[in-house]
C-alpha cells in the first residue's frame, strides 16, 4: 500500500487516531488529522489536476471527510463529485484519492462533532448545517498513477 503514496516528510503528529476498518494507515491518518487544512486538487473530466485549494478536513473512525458550505456542481466540489477523483496533500504525504459523495448518508453527528472539536465553535457553524452535511465527501486512498 505504501507504493500508492509519495512520502514527502516525516509527520510530527499525535496518537489519538483509531484506524477502525480504515483504508488509510495510522501514519497517514495522523498526518491528515494534524493538518489544519488539507490541500485538494480535483480532477477534471479529462483526468488533469485542477489547482490546489485548502479545505478543512476531519478524521472519524479511520475515515477522512471533507465538506463544502453547500452542494454545487462547480469548482473543486463539482469536479470531485463528477469525476470521483482528486489528489490531496498535507505535511507528510501526498496521495491520489477516490471521492465518495455521501450526501445525506454521512455520519452526521460524528463528523459535525469532529469539525467543532478540531476548528472550534466560532468558525464551524456553516460546516455543520444541513446544507454542509449534504455536501459531505469521504476520501479513500487510490492507487491511481501519479500525474
Amino acid at each position: 500500500m505504501l507504493d500508492d503514496f509519495y512520502v514527502l516528510a516525516a509527520c510530527d503528529c499525535y496518537d489519538r487516531i483509531s484506524p477502525m476498518a480504515s483504508d488509510w494507515t495510522v501514519e497517514q491518518l495522523k498526518c491528515i488529522d494534524a493538518a489544519q487544512e488539507l490541500e485538494i486538487a480535483s480532477r477534471s473530466s479529462d483526468g488533469k489536476l485542477r489547482r490546489w485549494l485548502p479545505i478543512w478536513v476531519v478524521c472519524v473512525d479511520g475515515r477522512v471527510y471533507v465538506r463544502t458550505w453547500y452542494r454545487r456542481s462547480t469548482g473543486w466540489f463539482g469536479d470531485a463529485v463528477e469525476t470521483r477523483a482528486a489528489r490531496i496533500r498535507v505535511p507528510g504525504f501526498e496521495a491520489d484519492v477516490s471521492v465518495e459523495d455521501l450526501g445525506d448518508r454521512a455520519p452526521t453527528d460524528a463528523v459535525n462533532h469532529a469539525y467543532v472539536a478540531k476548528y472550534g465553535d466560532g468558525g464551524t457553524g456553516g460546516m455543520t448545517t444541513a446544507e454542509a452535511v449534504a455536501a459531505t465527501l469521504r476520501l479513500i486512498p487510490s492507487s491511481r498513477p501519479r500525474a
